[in-house]
Order: C-alpha cells, then structure tokens, then sequence
C-alpha cells in the first residue's frame, strides 16, 4: 500500500526530464514558438483562409441557492440569468502575400535562432552529462 504513492512519485520526477533535457528546453523555448507559428502559418497558405478567435456571452437561466433572512434555515432557491463565455473560432480572409512575407520573415528569424542557440544547447551538454 505505501509503495503506490512512492511509484507515483517517482514517475512523475521522471517525467519532469533530466537536468540536461531541461536546460535545452529551456535554450530553445523561443525556437518552439517560431515553429508553431511557421506551422500555423503555413497551415494558413495552404487553407487560404485564416481563423479568428473571439469570445462570445451568452446569457443563460441557472438554479441559485442565496440565504435571505426570515426564509428559515433553507436557502431560497431562485432562477438566476448569469453569463457564460464562450470562444469562437471563425474563418476570416488573408492576404497571401502578407502571409508569405510573414512566413519568409519567421524562417529567417528562426535560422538566426538557431545559429545563437547551437552553442547554448553544447553548454548544457557539457554541464550536465546523461
């Protein structure tokens, strides 16, 4: 019975990755955002057409419980019109050649990138030894 938490533990440690995987995650965090930005910009060509998200409310009747005074000790159960968002993803019109510059722009940042962070990611080799 006390070895399930310890086994619990104990793989969730592991999956927190070794001090060398971390310090690398940690070097090219902003390489993985240029690459799901290349990804959905690309994504974004060949669809022609992009999405915008936007929040939507709407109003809807739910059971409240409130206590008011001289009901007795049960509260008074009343109807209630309270707000629920909502996020809507809708197709919207592009430019292509806006997007294709974007793209060209985000490739080139991202292979300065990666040329910068090359030896940052050889440090935490040598730091921290598998």
């Amino acid at each position: 019975m006390r070895a399930r938490p310890l086994l619990c533990l104990a793989l969730l440690l592991a999956a927190c990755g070794t001090p060398q995987e971390r310090c690398i995650q940690s070097a090219t965090r902003e390489i993985r955002t240029l690459d799901r930005l290349i990804a959905e910009t690309e994504a974004t060509l060949a669809r022609g057409y992009g999405y915008e998200t936007r929040e939507v409310v709407r109003h809807v009747w739910t059971r409240c419980d409130d206590f008011i005074p001289g009901y007795g000790p049960y509260p008074y159960r009343r109807m209630c019109f309270e707000p629920v968002f909502h996020t809507v993803k809708e197709p919207v019109a592009i430019d292509p050649a806006t997007e294709a510059r974007k793209l060209d722009g985000l490739k080139t940042r991202r292979a300065e990138l990666a040329a910068r962070v090359a030896p940052a990611i050889e440090a935490c080799k040598v730091e921290h030894p598998e």
